[in-house]
């Protein structure tokens, strides 16, 4: 943010933020894409300052005692940076979503309706930590053509400047106005910026449940997100073993801090005994902490003991509580009792108990025979994600590019009024959809 931005009040800047967007939303798809091909540039250019300023962030995070799961979302190193990168190029390689025909209708001769993919206008992401989420968010914005205010977490703050110093720099040189593009570093800001539902079309918050919940309850801006990520996964009778416990310290281990890590295990009663030691062996070489209830225990009795309150928290961290179920109803009722919406996942060669668990299951995402840290835009081949969504409302799961326009309804006529068509003699409607 530049000196003259910080002066403005909040409302200054989001009136600014507007206008550019109002610009953007009609920008060519060729104008949209070479602005994401200037912000991937642009960001390679920078790749040294925008580490060295993690590197600050990080030592000044560990100053302050900050809790492990998120000093891990905190670390940008240059492999998460690079990816990040070509999450932008990804996304210039994109279908542009906005103006699409969705409706071709002919109400009459020469009455025809069009319903017209849009832009939403400026979008509010409040997020903590993750500094690379503001890459992705940019990117994703550009190209649907929205403005983007962004306030990352104060952990992150030398880091979010960093990003969007290069951002601007790089929109600079192309149709896209740099001031489409804003970012905030107070808390003040945050609550200031959720009572400006004049200009600010949707916030999208990305953080605890606590957060997600505060945002939720302080703004008339409609929101989008989830407040948990807790996420299970369910060993069928019919699971390959070998299958299970490679998914299962995947789904767990291979980065436990992020929302679609798993954080409880449910194992059918019939394979307990032969796949719990295995999976137990594998998850201790990865240093995970397991949890049981008294079925588990008696299987594995160096575990600690499970609570009720273990299945209802997210870890984040390497903590996984396991239950043992006597069926796939009673995974399946766990799941929709405790879960979050977000992803869960069943281990089974039995197609009809996959089929069971996807019809059953109420959860954004739902996995079968693999693991659940597959949900996530990027790796569904959306470029890049601006959160997940768990809400029953579309959109539901990673949000790109689809979830960030609305629609329009257009209509061209001939001099057409709604008298002829009501009363005695109405002149039928002819209701044909058009090529």
């Amino acid at each position: 943010m530049t000196t003259l931005e910080v002066a403005l009040p909040l409302v200054a800047i989001a009136q600014k933020t507007r206008s550019c967007a109002s610009k953007l939303a009609i920008l060519s798809t060729a104008a949209k894409n070479q602005a994401i091909d200037a912000i991937a540039q642009a960001l390679e250019s920078a790749k040294d300052e925008i580490l060295q300023a993690n590197v600050a962030d990080c030592e000044a995070a560990t100053a302050s005692g900050i809790p492990q799961p998120l000093y891990k979302r905190l670390q940008l190193d240059e492999h998460k940076l690079r990816d990040a990168i070509a999450g932008v190029r990804d996304v210039g390689k994109l279908a542009d979503p906005v103006g699409k025909v969705q409706i071709h209708r002919e109400l009459d001769t020469g009455l025809i309706l069009k319903r017209i993919t849009s832009s939403l206008g400026v979008l509010g992401i409040i997020f903590e930590a993750r500094p690379e989420a503001a890459i992705q968010i940019v990117s994703l914005a550009i190209k649907s053509g929205n403005g983007v205010i962004l306030k990352g977490g104060k952990e992150a703050v030398r880091s979010c400047e960093a990003i969007v110093k290069a951002i601007k720099q790089g929109l600079s040189q192309t149709a896209v106005n740099p001031d489409a593009v804003q970012l905030l570093t107070t808390r003040e800001e945050t609550l200031e910026l959720l009572k400006l539902d004049k200009y600010v079309d949707l916030i999208i918050p990305r953080g605890s449940n606590s957060f997600v919940r505060f945002v939720q309850e302080n703004t008339r801006i409609p929101v989008l997100g989830h407040a948990d990520g807790i996420c299970h996964l369910y060993i069928d009778k019919d699971a390959d073993i070998a299958k299970a416990v490679t998914i299962t310290v995947d789904a767990k281990a291979q980065y436990p801090a992020v929302c679609n890590a798993i954080e409880t295990l449910l194992v059918h009663q019939s394979i307990a005994t032969e796949f719990l030691p295995k999976a137990a062996q594998a998850l201790a070489e990865r240093h995970v902490e397991l949890r049981g209830d008294e079925r588990t225990l008696a299987i594995l009795p160096d575990i600690n003991k499970a609570t009720a309150t273990d299945w209802e928290t997210e870890y984040s961290d390497y903590i996984l509580s396991i239950k043992i179920v006597d069926s796939i109803e009673d995974a399946i009722a766990h799941i929709n009792e405790y879960g979050s919406r977000h992803t869960d996942a069943i281990i089974t060669e039995d197609s009809a108990a996959s089929e069971t668990f996807f019809g059953l299951v109420n959860s954004a995402n739902i996995f079968h025979n693999c693991s659940t840290r597959f949900a996530d835009g990027f790796r569904y081949g959306f470029g890049a994600e601006v959160g997940i969504s768990t809400q029953q409302m579309p959109p539901r799961g990673p949000v790109g590019l689809e979830g960030l326009v609305t629609y329009k309804y257009q209509m061209t006529g001939d001099g057409q009024i709604v008298a002829t068509y009501t009363g005695a003699n109405a002149k039928p409607f002819t209701h044909k959809d058009l090529v």
